[in-house]
């Protein structure tokens, strides 16, 4: 069996050295010559909250060849049709792409490949990459977990390799509601990523003033009002229910939900946005399938998204050149 990470930049090396210290052989697919020279020469490292060096077979997409039974993709979702158009051509008669993107990508990849051939797949921790070849673990061992499933009623028949090869790292639960799933992780981004993007700061850092917790908080219930509205229940993370814990409709809800924020993102308090980090590399963000995406649904089910809006266009301005990621920007923001 040939299994791929294709845009293995922080999370997909760190998920690839994981499983390869297991004795699985995953490759490492990545454009960044720099990246795939360093990881080939010295090995995938990882930081941070844990501490170890890897073995890695690493390539730059133009030295693939063959094909593969598991492709995990785990690049940015601008490009998503002409990566996956050329991914299926890789990818073995009865292979699988298991997405690890943003938002909700498994619909247009379906359209592709085929509601059979695609999984997707949320994690609940986030990863810098430092260096090339050198990435940070951002967030606690105990918080290492992955939330699996499927848009199709026929899984995929690696459907159980895959979840193994995850079990390689952390935990997997398999959802039977997967978009539930997907907006748990979305309702995180579009709050703490996009704010981190937004401040130019770590999630927790985002949350600890008041001012602009204020923000993150409405944010959060833009998402479980849109999703209320259209229909969608929401699942649990790591076992919490986010909207048990966060909702609110009188002042006394509020207030708790207000003074939980903090504690409820502890252990990825040291997690800052790849929204971010590409803001600081000069490159496009996300933010049209993570915030864009709440106000997109917003508005097909006829729910306001104010918070989310200024989000987008905050970005799209830091993006332009028009602004820079600083806790100024708090000021765009109307209550």
């Amino acid at each position: 069996m040939r299994i791929a990470v294709y845009g293995a930049g922080s999370l997909g090396t760190i998920l690839g050295a994981y499983i390869n210290r297991a004795g699985v052989n995953v490759e490492l697919i990545n454009r960044n010559k720099a990246h795939v020279e360093a990881l080939n020469a010295y090995g995938a490292k990882v930081t941070g909250t844990v501490e170890f060096v890897q073995k890695v077979n690493a390539y730059t997409p133009d030295c693939m060849s063959g094909t593969y039974d598991i492709i995990f993709l785990m690049t940015k979702q601008q490009n998503n049709k002409e990566v996956v158009q050329m991914l299926k051509d890789y990818l073995a008669s009865d292979g699988v792409l298991v997405t690890f993107q943003n938002g909700l990508p498994e619909m247009q990849i379906a359209d592709i490949l085929g509601e059979d051939r695609v999984l997707g797949c949320t994690v609940a921790w986030g990863a810098t990459l430092q260096s090339p070849g050198v990435c940070e673990l951002t967030s606690e061992p105990d918080a290492l977990s992955f939330s699996l499933g499927s848009i199709s009623s026929n899984r995929n028949a690696h459907f159980a390799k895959v979840k193994e090869l995850l079990e390689l790292m952390g935990t997997v639960e398999v959802e039977e509601n997967f978009i539930g799933t997907r907006w748990s992780k979305l309702l995180i981004n579009a709050a703490f990523s996009g704010m981190s993007a937004v401040l130019g700061c770590t999630f927790g850092e985002a949350a600890a003033p008041k001012e602009s917790r204020r923000i993150v908080q409405a944010l959060i219930k833009e998402c479980i009002d849109v999703c209320a509205k259209g229909g969608i229940v929401i699942e649990p993370v790591q076992g919490k229910d986010i909207v048990k814990l966060l909702d609110y409709k009188g002042v006394v809800k509020k207030a708790v939900s207000f003074f939980i924020i903090p504690i409820a993102i502890r252990k990825h308090a040291k997690l800052k946005a790849s929204m971010l980090q590409d803001l600081e590399k000069g490159k496009l963000t996300e933010v049209d399938a993570i915030n864009g995406s709440v106000s997109d649904y917003g508005r097909k089910v006829g729910w306001p998204t104010p918070m989310n809006d200024t989000v987008v266009e905050i970005i799209h301005k830091i993006e332009r050149g028009e602004l820079k990621p600083s806790f100024d920007n708090l000021k765009y923001f109307q209550f």
